[in-house]
């Protein structure tokens, strides 16, 4: 009995061991056959060397692909480069692992930590590959190439650390993440063995990710410009990047639109790039400080033309701050319809430059509902008499007169003669509000009418006085809490205003401050 038992048992056995092996080498098949589909980014120069966006899909055989895992250590010595390692490199795993199970090839690269792994069969694996014959020599690092490429779109000269104050930079790191798996059957290197290991295995395709782009992800022997050089077939998957660079250098903008500069250099000059939606199905990947606040600009007035100041000044001071805008302009041959308002629904800000008009009551109740709703909201000028009509204005439509007062926390009643152009002195008690950092208010003078407005609401802090002579002064910038809302308005805004970068640095202040966020570092010149 305990004979056949045996029996029983050694042919299940052997049984399950057949079944798993069919089915290790039914996955084989299928791992052979396989084909990447990936869709491409690029960017092709026409003959005036105007550079325009092109879209394709690559259908690359996955047993014909590798993954380069390009230096993402466990730990920078910079702060903020190992924080951004850190937040990316769960989302790199779950692409290495749909890479791995489709049959990619894994190359892990972390430089100058090969002594932590050299007993693993993965760097050994490397290590065995036969050296092939190359192109040309593979370095150590590939510099910029001035044939091939223009220079980098940032300043990288002083390391890239953008953490205050700056961190020391030393050898910190002694391995890869632990967050990104190594199994068997990966490799591990940081030297040419990546691609004598790449030809080994008649493989053509190459998919970069990891740190730095401007640097290592560039650089390196397993990299970018040296396996272009070596006529592979590379790509940049652009979400599982970043770069060292500082904001506080040129052409200061925020990191992560630094990083985005470098990867619209690569599409021009180097390769296509991809996402990780390709491999894992889901939105590609994002840093936490990557998410852009949308301001929404509500314009309708006919006497300042900020239908022309304010999309200039959006262009110049918040874009390359990262910040997306969307205009909201009065239509022309009906002053009072504002289509478009729906856009408040995904909006983080409000800015009205409006003068006098009554919205069709669907339009204004979007107004409404998203100052509501605790949203900030910014105005200027003649918003301070935006939705107040006297009363009159055409069935449908409705008008807010409150908004000054409840919102704003204004109380415009009138305004003084045209052409006497107001001296600027800082509020008592506003000195040091981040509203006013880098701006030397009597260093310009406003342009426009001096506003009545006085007295504010009690809730209204001013920042900013105006005076003309043989007049009372009244303020001509102030803050204000409505609700949850953080509000600021200034009676600035005439065109001429928008000519005075002490004006352009104020109200891009004011805007980051009523989003709740950190002001441009004062010494940090406004983008041009």
């Amino acid at each position: 009995m305990h004979s056949r038992n045996a029996s029983l048992r050694l042919r299940a056995i052997v049984s399950l061991l057949f079944l798993t092996l069919a089915s290790t080498f039914a996955q084989s098949i299928v791992a052979d056959d396989t084909v990447l589909k990936l869709p491409a980014r690029c960017q092709v120069a026409d003959d005036d060397q105007a550079f325009r966006p092109c879209n394709e899909t690559l259908n690359w055989a996955a047993k014909e692909t590798a993954i380069v895992v390009c230096d993402m250590w466990d730990k920078h010595w910079c702060q903020g480069a190992t924080r951004r390692v850190a937040e990316m490199a769960p989302r790199m795993n779950e692409v290495i692992s749909a890479a791995r199970d489709k049959g990619v090839l894994i190359i892990h690269c972390p430089s100058s930590c090969l002594d932590f792994y050299k007993d693993t069969p993965m760097r050994k694996l490397a290590q065995q590959a036969p050296v092939v014959e190359t192109k040309i020599p593979l370095q150590g690092w590939c510099h910029l190439d001035t044939k091939q490429e223009s220079a980098l779109p940032i300043d990288d000269s002083d390391g890239g650390c953008d953490c205050w104050p700056q961190c020391k930079n030393y050898q910190a790191w002694t391995r890869q993440i632990a967050a990104i798996d190594i199994q068997e059957g990966d490799a591990i290197t940081d030297s040419a063995e990546a691609y004598f290991l790449m030809k080994h295995r008649g493989i053509d395709n190459v998919i970069v990710m990891g740190v730095h782009t401007n640097m290592c992800v560039l650089g390196r022997p397993f990299s970018i410009r040296q396996m272009v050089n070596q006529g592979q077939n590379v790509v940049l998957m652009r979400d599982m990047t970043d770069t060292m660079y500082n904001s506080r250098m040129k052409p200061f903008v925020p990191h992560v639109k630094g990083t985005d500069l470098i990867t619209d250099h690569i599409e021009k000059f180097w390769c296509p790039t991809i996402t990780s939606t390709a491999f894992t199905g889901k939105s590609a990947f994002a840093f936490a400080e990557a998410k852009q606040p949308h301001v929404v600009f509500v314009i309708g007035e006919r006497e300042y033309e900020t239908k022309v100041t304010l999309p200039e000044f959006a262009k110049k001071q918040l874009e390359p701050r990262g910040v997306r805008c969307t205009f909201i302009h009065a239509d022309e041959a009906d002053k009072n319809n504002f289509a478009g308002l729906k856009a408040l629904k995904t909006g983080d800000l409000l800015f009205v430059s409006v003068r006098r008009r009554s919205l069709p009551k669907e339009q204004l109740d979007l107004v409404r509902e998203f100052v509501a709703a605790g949203k900030p909201v910014v105005g200027i000028r003649t918003a301070s008499h935006a939705f107040h009509t006297k009363g009159v204005h055409p069935d449908g439509h409705a008008e807010w007169q409150e908004f000054d007062a409840d919102v704003l926390g204004g109380n415009y009643h009138s305004h003084r003669a045209n052409g006497i152009t107001s001296v600027l002195t800082e509020a008592d008690g506003a000195n040091g509000h981040s509203i006013l950092a880098g701006v030397s208010v009597d260093s310009f003078i406003g342009g426009g009418s001096l506003y009545q407005v006085s007295p504010l609401a009690k809730t209204a802090t001013p920042l900013i006085i105006g005076s003309i002579p043989d007049y009372p002064s009244e303020p001509v910038a102030w803050t204000h809490q409505y609700g949850d809302s953080r509000v600021f308005y200034t009676s600035l805004g005439h065109v001429s205003d928008f000519k005075n970068a002490a004006f352009n640095r104020l109200l891009t202040n004011a805007i980051f401050w009523s989003l709740d966020r950190p002001v441009a570092p004062t010494n940090s010149p406004s983008p041009q």
